[in-house]
């Protein structure tokens, strides 16, 4: 695609890398039949190839409007048209720099800006989000039912952190709204691995991955959060930590976007780099040790035990590339999957989407609910805690993180 970009972004490092992403668009039309948002809108301007064309005309000079602030916040940052195009379009970071100069040049209302300030505020600090979650969870039951749908039920207890120490070691990312909703993902995660010989080392100084501010245009607040999290991981790292493991594809597709993020970052450039090269789901590190993990099965699953439907998040099938991973280890270890019809298409939590845009994240949740339920499992197992949380809210099927469905087999 030809582009003239204005002068006020031109000779930017963010034009430069606009201008090689939007040449590399041959409107070809593809990620249309990909995108969850054009599928409900059918509207040109909600779908990728619109969304492009409206971010091209800003970098050339032409004025945003709040419209054009509006296609481009219903956008879920799923990365399903990045899956389906044949060009290789990086589309999630040209509308992170579309949204930035959108955001400058419009503004927004008081109440929009003050929903997100309070987002950034609250669910990167586990201190302020617990107590708060705590409180909403107690109130529950006095709750209108709409507003009680809204807040989950409390969480299942972590059980015990293993103490062993052994040779290997690798790190985990607790993340930050994780540890109040799901304490039992990591703990389980921490039990599987010590099963293997593996420590999981908590590293007490890191927090959010920078995911919420990053998504909310506070660009330096997440910068902020990386280079927290870098300072907090690098002696582990330096002591040779394996890898940083992750259970919350959200926040791995973060992390290993840290090199990215900081390239400019001249005491962090190099840093970030290897931090997002250690950054790995931890199905990279199931994978890597399915055979000494199938000798531990206390009972191998077999095809009669109950059926279960897996939820592929974008952010692991999309994002961090690694559609079907999951699920062909489940199987491998004899797990009963379920099909799941349009398994591509987004739930509607992306994040902070199912509450900045809730209308649009009620329906892709409708929907996809339909898809899990459709091959009658007893439950449903999945890889983010935002789709873990927004399923949950939607379904009388028990919703966990595949994690602790393999700890429950561990012998």
């Amino acid at each position: 695609m030809e582009t003239r970009l204005a002068a006020f972004i031109k000779d930017t490092a963010a034009g430069a890398e606009a201008e090689g992403i939007l040449r590399k668009c041959v409107h070809c039309g593809f990620c249309s039949a990909t995108c969850p948002t054009y599928q409900l809108l059918g509207d040109e301007l909600d779908g990728p190839r619109g969304r492009i064309y409206l971010i091209k005309q800003v970098l050339e000079g032409a004025a945003a409007t709040a419209k054009t602030q509006l296609h481009l916040d219903r956008c879920l940052t799923c990365r399903a048209c990045e899956t389906t195009c044949p060009s290789g379009v990086h589309y999630s970071r040209l509308l992170d720099i579309g949204r930035s100069v959108v955001e400058q040049q419009v503004g927004r209302g008081i109440g929009d800006t003050l929903q997100r300030a309070a987002l950034r505020k609250v669910i990167p600090h586990p201190s302020r989000f617990g107590p708060l979650l705590k409180a909403g969870q107690l109130a529950r039951p006095l709750l209108p039912a709409a507003l009680r749908q809204k807040v989950p039920p409390r969480a299942a207890p972590a059980g015990a952190w293993p103490q062993n120490d052994h040779p290997r070691k690798m790190l985990v990312l607790e993340g930050c709204a994780q540890p109040s909703l799901s304490p039992a993902t990591n703990a389980a995660t921490a039990r599987v691995l010590d099963r293997l010989g593996i420590s999981l080392a908590r590293a007490s100084d890191a927090g959010c991955c920078g995911a919420v501010a990053f998504h909310l245009n506070a660009l330096d607040e997440a910068r902020d959060a990386m280079r927290r999290n870098i300072d907090a991981w690098w002696p582990h790292i330096e002591q040779g930590a394996e890898r940083i493991v992750i259970t919350a594809s959200g926040c791995g597709v973060m992390v290993q976007d840290y090199g990215h993020a900081l390239r400019h970052d001249a005491g962090y450039a190099d840093k970030a780099k290897r931090v997002s090269e250690l950054a790995c789901d931890i199905s990279d590190v199931i994978a890597a040790e399915l055979p000494a993990l199938k000798s531990r099965l206390a009972s191998p699953p077999s095809r009669h035990t109950p059926k279960l439907a897996f939820h592929a998040p974008c952010t692991l099938q999309h994002g961090m590339k690694k559609k079907g991973a999951v699920e062909t280890l489940l199987a491998e270890l004899g797990f009963n999957l379920t099909p799941v019809p349009d398994a591509h298409l987004c739930c509607g939590s992306a994040g902070t989407y199912s509450i900045l845009q809730p209308a649009l994240a009620n329906r892709l949740r409708a929907g996809k609910i339909r898809a899990l339920e459709s091959g009658a499992p007893q439950e449903i197992v999945t890889a983010n805690i935002g789709c873990q949380s927004h399923l949950q809210s939607a379904t009388q099927l028990r919703v966990r993180h595949w994690m602790e469905l393999l700890d429950q087999h561990l012998a």
